[in-house]
């Protein structure tokens, strides 16, 4: 089994330290609803994870919670609540998301504000250390003490330098990031040596994976838009505080979603949200859409795309529901040879383009073996299973109750006389209930139209 390592720049053999893999995949910030750019990122590492554990390993999986930030706390007093409050509110939005993605929970998710001790441990090290320096109540690395800043993203620091933000005075140099910041009136902040403050976003995965995994682990996945700044100086201050090195083994990264030719990203605005697309396509589509290209391609959000892979899905779907009843003397499809190919594919650095075609390819067999009698029912259970490591469910979408569907009529023909009488706020409080039950509302100039899409 190869892996493409970010840190080397090539595929090696997969060899982690043990038969428990390590790895820690980055998580959200907790300020907005979580958007498919998300979802491919947890799409990608939850794969990842299956895929071992099909091999045999065991896989400890930590995933860390940002629920304390900058964009967290400018939202929360915009909203005029606290910040805490906020958080949680979209660390619950964004766990019904992915399990309804069909994606496994990793082992702990640890949130920043709950890793304090361990952030201002490490930070003591550093300083003791000479990496770290306090200055006006905030404490920073010092990248020109670490001799490899930029072995990941391949940068040199003049290079870099160029393209800093604009210098701040209080630090020593350009490219010196914060371990510990000062906090400003009215934020959150935790008592420290150095006065009050709130960890540094980077500084708050290194104390999470040294507390939870270890001072070296096997895996460190995220998006590409990570590997520079951040995975670049969570490497310097891991490994200028334990003295390990490497602080990560294999580096791990998905491309990224793109849409109208930009990165989806919340800051910018041009996103779809997890649920938007949940309510028009099944979490099968959806993985069958992400997992359609390389992890480490980028791909450009397209409703037509998912349509075909709602189509695609509903193909794997239908080659499970042939009887397995046998002629005599026609035998029985032997889905080996389709099996050890999708293996080989995935131990091509987790090749689920050519993995997933061949659970097309088997899906003909199927039909065709049990149009011609042949006892289809091994090659079934052998779809299942490979599907599973995909995380496709292959189940029915759920049919809603005729009473479900007239009770759904009442609720938009009710939104529709709300909107004639401009009753905004009580239309759009109906609309949002049924997107959370799974029914998208579209208005057309013959009225509302709605579907079901779970």
């Amino acid at each position: 089994m190869r892996v493409f390592n970010t840190l080397t720049g090539r595929k090696e053999d997969f060899q982690p330290r043990g038969e428990v893999v390590t790895m820690y995949v980055c998580g959200i910030t907790a300020y907005d609803e979580s958007h498919i750019g998300h979802a491919m990122a947890y799409i990608v590492f939850d794969m990842i994870k299956r895929y071992l554990e099909f091999k045999g390993y065991e896989v400890k999986h930590v995933q860390n919670v940002t629920d304390v930030d900058d964009k967290i706390i400018e939202r929360a007093n915009r909203l005029g609540i606290p910040p805490l409050e906020l958080a949680g509110k979209y660390v619950d939005r964004y766990f019904a998301n992915m399990d309804a993605l069909n994606i496994r929970r990793a082992d702990v998710y640890p949130k920043a504000t709950e890793e304090i001790p361990k952030v201002i441990e490490i930070v003591q090290g550093l300083v003791a250390k000479g990496y770290a320096y306090e200055s006006e109540g905030s404490v920073y690395f010092r990248v020109r003490n670490s001799p490899d800043y930029g072995k990941l993203s391949r940068r040199n620091l003049s290079d870099m330098i160029s393209q800093a933000s604009p210098y701040e005075e209080k630090k020593e140099y350009p490219l010196d990031f914060a371990l510990w910041k000062a906090s400003k009136p009215g934020e959150p902040f935790w008592e420290s040596p150095w006065g009050r403050g709130r960890p540094g976003w980077h500084m708050e995965c290194s104390a999470m994976v040294l507390k939870h995994l270890g001072d070296s682990i096997d895996i460190h996945g995220g998006g590409q838009d990570l590997i520079f700044p951040h995975h670049e100086n969570e490497i310097a201050q891991s490994e200028g505080f334990t003295g390990q090195v490497p602080f990560a083994r294999y580096w791990l990264h998905n491309g990224l979603m793109q849409l109208d030719k930009q990165k989806m990203s919340k800051s910018i605005g041009n996103l779809v949200s997890v649920q938007d697309a949940l309510n028009r396509f099944s979490s099968d589509a959806i993985r069958l859409f992400i997992l359609g290209s390389h992890y480490r391609n980028p791909l450009t959000y397209s409703e037509q795309a998912l349509e075909a892979s709602e189509r695609g899905a509903e193909r794997l779907r239908w080659a499970l529901t042939h009887q397995a009843g046998a002629r005599e003397n026609v035998g029985t499809l032997s889905a080996e040879p389709l099996a050890q190919r999708f293996v080989e594919a995935m131990d091509d650095d987790f090749n689920t383009a050519q993995a997933i075609a061949v659970l097309f390819e088997l899906a003909k067999e199927i039909n065709r073996g049990a149009e011609q009698g042949v006892n289809v029912t091994e090659a079934q259970h052998t779809l299942l299973k490979l599907a599973g490591i995909l995380g496709l469910t292959l189940k029915e979408k759920t049919q809603l109750a005729p009473d479900t569907g007239a009770f759904i009529s009442l609720l938009v023909s009710t939104r529709e006389d709300l909107r004639q009488d401009q009753e905004w706020q009580l239309a759009d409080k109906i609309r949002r209930g049924l997107a959370d039950l799974g029914v998208s509302l579209e208005d057309t100039p013959q009225g509302p139209r709605w579907k079901y899409r779970r």
